[in-house]
């Protein structure tokens, strides 16, 4: 069962209101009549695969490769689809009935999930995707984390910020996310890519590594960072991690739940992985004789020679002797570890596909209206190799590789359609551009329990704090900026690795801050971008990330120092901000 089946639905909090409708003006009277609306919830669901129950022992590390394809031809307002991923979450066998949400949590209303609510506990997310929270666009897709601490109340993606739903940066007690790498920016717009993507791949894992040490609190915590890795053409190895007193927290308040997140527990994948299918914009028509006929964006998937869209490769489970455990000796002072996963102590599972399914018209899995006759087009399908896609069918409906465009309900079904069987203003109605929207209204906007502003002005930039952590003891150099594919300025500074915001709400010893310092010392000397840290993809290339986002340390702080970004703002503005500023400065 899909981790964030239910929490999706919930996800789509606005999905079945209207939005204002841009449509060409009828060109007789007769078509006057004819009901034309734009809604928020023409597609939802899943496209997706399941894996077994790993073996005990091997949930150390989770990873795969990932297709990076441009899913629309251009960026949409009101689109979120995020491209294949999968939730980790702890992994808690034993529990039966002991609920891991308390109440005053948004997940425990969330009865569906009881009596554990282990499934929407905490999951570590996130990946490729088309968010509504972007602010900025470009066209392929991006990659950002998300961590999920405490059972949905707050999601954490980046060292300053969640997952688009503020501007500035989260409270100092709030932050859960440490840079580890030197070599790479992470902007909390998200990871952008080249645009060369046919083919391509993104490899990445979640790996535990002992980082810190076990503290018997309170609250207790584990030892156990889970760090995030990725494979690509122009970066490999580790990026950042979750702090594990991100996970344990919770407990502070909760003592039930001691040992049970992700800082002290495996992980596991919750059954499989897939596409979400968040929310599509679309437009529906209803005739004087009661047809009801309905738009979506179209999608369009890459086709090999076989007509397969390979989209998921090389599914891998690691155990703590795959590197957790070599770190471990060398952080006593053993040898020196590569970085490399030890392929002997993966597990590598036999996937099998799901059938898709989606529907139209309500909020995900509630209620909404099932599409049909999707076999004659697309079905999900596992290759001789093992990998999941998509095997395209002669397509009535367009090209090969592209999903249906136009519905018509038909009974209690939405089937397919070809463009010509579509009224005509209905196939001239066109969506709005990502960009367009004005404001962003996070899903979180009007519950009870999180108190907040979940709607964002979508022209504020990410912007940080000049005091508390930011400043103290602050960073070591100035500020440098890069312009990303995306049209968006990122600003950032180097900061010693302990001394970076994330670290200074925790009161660590002076001893168990310099041990700290010392392994990611090591850690930037021996492990370079260069190297293999997963073993590379089955088939395919791989991704190339932004090359502004792959940074060379300045002079002096080429080791124990890492890159924090502390702006992110529309390229045009940050030019007008330095003009301003440079006019200052005559």
């Amino acid at each position: 069962m899909y981790v964030r089946l239910f929490v999706s639905g919930l996800l789509l909090g606005i999905s079945g209101l209207l939005i204002h409708a841009t449509t060409p003006q009828p060109k007789n009277s007769a078509l006057a009549t004819n009901e034309i609306s734009q809604r928020a919830n023409g597609l939802h669901g899943y496209i997706g695969y399941s894996s077994p129950r790993r073996p005990e022992g091997f949930g150390a590390g989770i990873g795969f490769y990932t297709a990076v394809w441009p899913l629309v031809e251009k960026p949409l307002a009101g689109f979120q689809i995020g491209l294949p991923g999968n939730w980790i979450i702890p992994d808690n066998p034993d529990n039966k009935d002991m609920p891991c949400c308390p109440e005053g949590t948004i997940a425990r209303t969330w009865e569906p999930r009881g009596p554990t609510w282990a499934s929407v506990f905490q999951t570590q997310e996130g990946g490729l995707g088309y968010w509504r929270g972007n602010r900025y666009h470009y066209g392929p897709p991006k990659f950002s984390m998300n961590g999920v601490p405490d059972c949905y109340n707050s999601e954490i993606a980046s060292p300053g910020w969640p997952f688009f739903y503020r501007a500035a940066a989260l409270p100092e007690d709030q932050l859960g996310i440490a840079q580890l790498s030197n070599r790479i920016l992470v902007p909390p717009d998200g990871i952008t890519f080249v645009e060369d993507l046919e083919g391509k791949f993104l490899g990445y894992t979640h790996m535990m590594l002992p980082l810190t040490e076990k503290r018997e609190g309170p609250p207790p915590t584990g030892d156990q960072s889970w760090t995030l890795f990725l494979n690509s053409a122009n970066f490999k190895g580790p990026v950042a991690f979750y702090i594990p007193e991100m996970w344990s927290r919770l407990s502070k308040e909760y003592p039930a739940i001691e040992g049970m997140g992700l800082d002290a527990r495996e992980g596991t994948m919750g059954g499989g992985g897939a596409m979400e299918i968040n929310t599509v914009p679309s437009f529906e028509m209803k005739t004087p004789e009661g047809e009801l006929y309905i738009k979506i964006p179209q999608l369009q998937f890459p086709v090999d020679a076989q007509g397969r869209s390979l989209l998921v490769q090389d599914v891998t489970y690691y155990s703590k002797d795959a590197l957790f455990n070599p770190v471990k000796a060398w952080k006593n002072g053993g040898e020196a570890v590569s970085g490399a996963f030890r392929e002997a102590h993966s597990w590598k599972p036999d996937i099998s596909p799901r059938k898709i399914s989606l529907d139209g018209g309500a909020q995900l899995n509630a209620g909404g209206t099932k599409l049909g006759g999707l076999e004659s087009v697309v079905e999900a399908i596992v290759t001789d190799s093992n990998a999941f896609g998509l095997q395209w069918q002669e397509n009535p409906f367009g090209k090969q590789g592209r999903f249906p465009e136009y519905f018509k309900q038909v009974g209690d079904l939405r089937v397919p359609i070809p463009e010509a069987e579509a009224p005509e203003e209905l196939t001239e109605s066109t969506f709005a551009l990502a960009g367009t929207e004005k404001e962003y209204i996070n899903w979180r906007d009007g519950n009870e329990i999180v108190s907040g502003n979940f709607r964002i002005d979508k022209e504020l930039p990410y912007s940080t704090p000049t005091t508390g952590a930011w400043a103290h003891p602050g960073p070591a150099s100035e500020a440098y900026s890069v312009d990303l594919k995306d049209g968006s300025t990122v600003t950032y500074k180097w900061y010693r690795f302990i001394d970076q915001p994330s670290f200074q709400q925790f009161d660590w010893s002076t001893e168990e801050k310099a041990e700290l310092q010392a392994l990611v010392e090591k850690i930037h000397r021996n492990w370079t971008i260069d190297k293999t840290y997963m073993a590379p993809p089955s088939s395919g290339g791989l991704v190339a990330i932004d090359p502004v986002l792959i940074l060379s340390p300045p002079a002096g702080m080429e080791v124990g120092y890492v890159p924090i970004v502390v702006r992110q703002e529309r390229k045009l503005v940050a030019e007008s901000d330095r003009s301003t500023s440079a006019l200052a400065r005559r």
